[in-house]
C-alpha cells in the first residue's frame, strides 16, 4: 500500500492491541471466576456466539473459559436462562452475530433488525408471514396464553397434514427439520416478539419478549437505527483494538453500506483513528483508547466461533492462519478433522487440534495435532498439554487420551505422558 502519511503499526504491535482487546494476556483469577467476572468478560466481547455442536463442548462456554480459565458452568447457564435453574437475566439470546448471547441491556440496540424481519430473516423464515399469516397470528396467541412454551408445543395451531405448511418447509429449516410451527416462533423471535425464555437440553422455550426482559429494557426508548448501529460498531472497535470496516460490520453482522456508514461516523468523532497496519492491503481503524501492550503471553484454546478466530479473513491477516471448519466437509476429505480448535501461545496461534469429549470413557480424546509453520514443536507440546489436562478437568473428565495423526501427534502424545 503506498505511503498515505497515517500512523502505521507493525503486524506484532497489531495483534498485541487484538489479543488485549479480546481479554487475552492477563494472567487468569487465583480463585474460580464469580458471575461477576464473568457477566463483565461478556459486556466487554459484546457477545457470545451458540452453536449446536457438542462433540467437544457447546462453544459458548469457552471463550470464558479461554481468557479465565475453568469456572463453574452453571453460573454462564444461570445469567443466560438455562438450563431448569434460577435464572438472574443479565444475557439474552438473539441473531446478533449468528444465534447469540449478548449483554441484556444490548436488546433496545438490536430492535432495528428487529423491525426488519421481513427483510432480514432468510429462507422460510421470510416466507411464512407472507405465506401462512395466520399460523403465525395463532402462534404468538398461543406463546401469549401459555409461554414459556416449546417448538412440539404448536402442534394444537398447526394442522399435521396441511400442504401449505409443509410447502413453508425449505433450507435450513428443512436441513433443521423444523416444522411450520417452529418456523413461525422463529420469525416471532427474530422481530422480537416474542425472546427465549430459557433453553433446556439446548432446545429454546420461548415467551412473550415482555415477560422475559427486564422491565428497565423492556421500556427502554428505541434507537434510530443509526444510533443503534453505531453503538453496536463502537462495542465491536472496543473488542477488536484494531480493525477493517468488513470486521467491525461482521461483529453485529450489520449491512454493509450501514457498517460503511457508522465507521465513517465514528472516524469524524474522533474515535476511530485511521491507520496502516503493516502487511494489511486494506484501510485499518484503531480504537481510540485500545490498551498498547508492549508484550503479552497468552495461553488458550479456541473455540472455532470464538470472537478472536470467528472472521476468517482477519484470522488471516492478523495470524497467518488459514482456518475453515470441516464440520460439513466429507471424513475422507478433511485436513485437520471435526472440531478443531486453534492454539493460542504467546501471542500467536501456533497449533491446531482436533478435540472430542468422550463423556462416556471420561476422556478428552485429541483426535489429530497439528504444528503451525515457524512454531516449535519442543516448546509448544507441554505447553499445549498443560491446556488440555486443565481442559479435560473443566469439562469433568479424568483423562487426555491421544490419537497420533498429525504432525505435532507423536511431540504431544510424549509430553502428555511426563
Amino acid at each position: 500500500m503506498p505511503d498515505s502519511g497515517l500512523p502505521r503499526l507493525s503486524l506484532a504491535r497489531a495483534r498485541r492491541i487484538a489479543l488485549a482487546a479480546q481479554g487475552f494476556g492477563r494472567a487468569r483469577p487465583d480463585k474460580p471466576p464469580t458471575t461477576r467476572q464473568l457477566t463483565a468478560l461478556v459486556q466487554r466481547l459484546g457477545i457470545l456466539q451458540l452453536d449446536s455442536v457438542n462433540v467437544f463442548s457447546r462453544s459458548h462456554y469457552m471463550p470464558l473459559f479461554s481468557r479465565l480459565g475453568p469456572y463453574d458452568r452453571a453460573l454462564l447457564d444461570r445469567i443466560a436462562g438455562h438450563g431448569p435453574g434460577k435464572v438472574d437475566r443479565r444475557l439474552i439470546e438473539y441473531w446478533a452475530h449468528e444465534a447469540s448471547l449478548v449483554p441484556v441491556e444490548l436488546h433496545p440496540l438490536l430492535r432495528w433488525r428487529m423491525a426488519d424481519v421481513d427483510g432480514q430473516a432468510w429462507g422460510s423464515i421470510g416466507r411464512v408471514i407472507r405465506e401462512q399469516p395466520e399460523l403465525v397470528a395463532r402462534t404468538l396467541a398461543l406463546v401469549a396464553q401459555h409461554g414459556p412454551i416449546r417448538a412440539r408445543d404448536t402442534e394444537s395451531v398447526r394442522p399435521p397434514e396441511d400442504p401449505d405448511a409443509a410447502a413453508v418447509l425449505t433450507g435450513s429449516a428443512q436441513m433443521w427439520n423444523w416444522h411450520p410451527g417452529k418456523v413461525a416462533l422463529e420469525y416471532l423471535f427474530f422481530g422480537g416478539q416474542i425472546a427465549a425464555a430459557r433453553r433446556v437440553n439446548f432446545e429454546r422455550h420461548y415467551d412473550i419478549a415482555e415477560r422475559v426482559l427486564p422491565a428497565a429494557v423492556h421500556l427502554t426508548p428505541t434507537p434510530t437505527r443509526e444510533e443503534a448501529q453505531r453503538e453496536l460498531t463502537r462495542i465491536a472497535a472496543r473488542a477488536y483494538g484494531v480493525a477493517t470496516e468488513p470486521d467491525l460490520g461482521d461483529y453485529f453482522r450489520l449491512p454493509r453500506a450501514d457498517s460503511k456508514a457508522r465507521v465513517a461516523e465514528l472516524v469524524q468523532s474522533g474515535e476511530l483513528i485511521p491507520v496502516e497496519v503493516e502487511r494489511w492491503d486494506v484501510p485499518a481503524y484503531l480504537w481510540h483508547e485500545a490498551r498498547q501492550p508492549r508484550s503479552l503471553h497468552c495461553r488458550a484454546l479456541l473455540t472455532p466461533f470464538d470472537s478472536l478466530v470467528w472472521f476468517r479473513p482477519r484470522t488471516e491477516r492478523l495470524f497467518n492462519f488459514h482456518y475453515r471448519i470441516e464440520i460439513y466437509t466429507p471424513a475422507a476429505k478433511r485436513v485437520h478433522g471435526y472440531y478443531v480448535l486453534p492454539f493460542l501461545l504467546g501471542e500467536q496461534l501456533v497449533a491446531r487440534v482436533d478435540l472430542k469429549s468422550d463423556r462416556q470413557r471420561g476422556a478428552l480424546l485429541v483426535q489429530s495435532a497439528f504444528i503451525e509453520a515457524g512454531a516449535d514443536p519442543a516448546l509448544v507440546a507441554p505447553e499445549l498439554a498443560v491446556e488440555l489436562r486443565i481442559t479435560a478437568a473443566w469439562l469433568g473428565l479424568a483423562e487426555v487420551a491421544m490419537v497420533e495423526r498429525g504432525d505435532l501427534a507423536t511431540e504431544l502424545a510424549s509430553a502428555l505422558e511426563q
